[in-house]
């Protein structure tokens, strides 16, 4: 049974809508460059910095963590939403307890396999809402879309849910990521139309 958090944005706005999007029933396809490969004998994910236990998985071992599923809402900083995207995977709070985050940990970094980078404050990752997912709509998630594994971070525009995730470090300082780095927007509320900085 599927967890329904598209009711979240009575946290941020009246409207399920953020202002400036528009509705839309397609997934477009936005990456900063070409899909990039992966082979699933030797793709690993780590976790580490500010933590007990560093990880490093195979992606099977990713997929035996306790999973789940949610129906969530997706927002591009481009100007789109996609209602209720059924998204299966791994909540941030779970992977937090496996690792142990350490008392001075207060932000987190993703790191993709193409290179890319965001940030959140772990306060904003500790929400049930943030997974690293690799299910979309009952299928696995589609490679252009962020498979086999990517963040979903409802709360905030979808630069902040890095594609082909690859790993997470737990920092105790802010900093940066990729697209924070050049003008976007380091909080990325889209109820409050937080696009550019």
């Amino acid at each position: 049974m599927a967890n329904d958090v598209t009711h979240l944005y009575e946290e941020f706005g009246d409207d399920r809508l953020p202002p400036g999007q528009r509705e839309t029933q397609r997934f477009p396809v936005l990456s900063k460059s070409g899909t990039p490969s992966w082979d699933p004998e030797t793709w690993s994910f780590e976790a580490w910095g500010a933590v007990d236990t560093e990880l490093d998985l195979s992606f099977d071992e990713f997929r035996d963590l306790p999973a789940e599923t949610q129906v969530q809402d997706f927002h591009c900083v481009t100007g789109w939403s996609k209602f209720d995207c059924e998204f299966e995977g791994v909540t941030f709070s779970t992977l937090a307890d496996a690792v142990g985050v350490d008392d001075d940990a207060v932000h987190v970094m993703f790191h993709a396999m193409d290179g890319y980078t965001t940030n959140l404050p772990l306060d904003q990752c500790m929400r049930d809402e943030v997974m690293f997912v690799w299910g979309y709509d009952g299928e696995d998630l589609p490679a252009d879309h962020g498979g086999p594994l990517r963040v979903v971070t409802p709360h905030k525009y979808a630069y902040k849910g890095a594609k082909w995730v690859s790993g997470v470090e737990f920092l105790t300082e802010p900093e940066r990521g990729y697209w924070e780095k050049r003008g976007y927007s380091n909080t990325a509320n889209p109820w409050n139309e937080e696009r550019y900085s």
